[in-house]
C-alpha cells in the first residue's frame, strides 16, 4: 500500500464503523515545543488522520487562532527539519497517518526530493499546500508521488464543475472540501447550503471527501458526516490546546463519545 492510500483507508475504515472520519489539526510545536510529540500522540490516539501544520510567518489562509499558534511555534525554534527530527524519534509510537499542511516556501527551501524522503521515513503520507495552485504543482507532485506520497487538493464552494473534477482526480489521500469562502477560525458556523455543496463534491470524487473550516462541535461533525466522509477540526482544537484543556477528551466529544 502506498503512503497516501493509508490516509484514504483510515477515513474509509471510520465510515465502515458508521461514523465520519475525524481529522484533527495541530500546529507542530504549539503550545509547547518540548511537548510536541506528547501532544501529537494524544491527538493521534483519537483522530483517524492527523493534519500537522508547519509553522510559517505568513499563513494567509488561516485566521487569528492558527496564525497565533504558528508565530508562537516559530518563536520556539520550530522548523520543518526540527519536526522531521522529532517525528523520526517517535515514529514507532504513532500509527495514525500524518498529513502535513504547509505553505510552499518551507517546502521549497527544504527541497522536494529530500522532503519526500524524510516524509516517507517519518510516517507523513501526504501534503496540503494551500498557496500552491494546481497549475504550478507538477514539480512537487512528481517528487511526492515517486515515493508513494500524495498532494491533497483543496476545493471550495466557488470551484467551477470542470475544475472540481480536475482537482478531485489529481488529489491523493482525500479531497479537502473547504466549507466557506474565507479563512479558518470563523465563528459564523457552517453554511446553509453545505449539504448540496458536499454532495456535489462527493459525487465527483473517487476519494473520501473531508470537509474543513468552521467545524467546532459534535453537531458540526454529524452534519458533515451525512454528506462527506470526514470532518477536519483545526482552530477549535488549537484553542483547546491553548487553554491547556484535554485535547483527547474534546475530540472524543466531537464523535459523540
Amino acid at each position: 500500500m502506498q503512503a497516501h492510500e493509508r490516509v484514504s483507508e483510515a477515513v474509509r475504515t471510520a465510515n465502515d464503523e458508521g461514523r465520519a472520519g475525524l481529522v484533527p489539526f495541530i500546529t507542530a510545536g504549539y503550545p509547547d515545543a518540548k511537548k510536541f510529540i506528547e501532544t501529537l500522540k494524544e491527538v493521534a490516539s483519537v483522530g483517524d488522520v492527523v493534519e500537522l501544520g508547519i509553522p510559517f510567518s505568513d499563513p494567509m489562509a488561516d485566521g487569528m487562532t492558527i496564525q497565533r499558534s504558528s508565530f508562537e511555534a516559530l518563536k520556539q525554534g520550530v522548523s520543518l527539519a526540527w519536526i522531521f527530527d522529532r517525528l523520526d524519534e517517535a515514529k514507532s509510537d504513532i500509527d495514525t497517518p500524518l498529513v502535513m499542511m504547509s505553505y510552499l516556501n518551507p517546502l521549497l527551501a527544504f527541497g522536494y526530493d529530500e522532503l519526500a524522503e524524510r516524509a516517507l521515513a517519518t510516517g507523513v503520507c501526504a501534503f496540503i499546500v494551500p498557496d500552491l495552485p494546481f497549475e504550478e504543482s507538477e514539480e512537487i507532485r512528481k517528487a511526492l508521488e515517486a515515493k508513494g506520497l500524495g498532494l491533497i487538493q483543496l476545493v471550495t464552494p466557488a470551484t467551477p464543475p470542470e475544475r472540481l473534477k480536475k482537482l478531485c482526480d489529481a488529489s491523493r489521500g482525500f479531497v479537502y472540501a473547504v466549507t466557506i469562502t474565507g479563512i479558518t477560525g470563523g465563528d459564523k458556523g457552517l453554511p446553509d447550503d453545505l449539504a448540496d455543496y458536499l454532495d456535489s463534491v462527493s459525487e465527483v470524487s473517487e476519494l473520501p471527501v473531508c470537509a474543513g473550516f468552521g467545524i467546532r462541535a459534535a453537531s458540526d461533525v454529524a452534519a458533515v458526516g451525512e454528506h462527506a466522509a470526514g470532518a477536519i477540526v483545526g482552530s477549535a482544537l488549537v484553542e483547546v490546546l491553548e487553554r491547556g484543556e484535554d485535547a483527547a477528551g474534546y475530540l472524543k466529544s466531537l464523535q459523540g463519545s
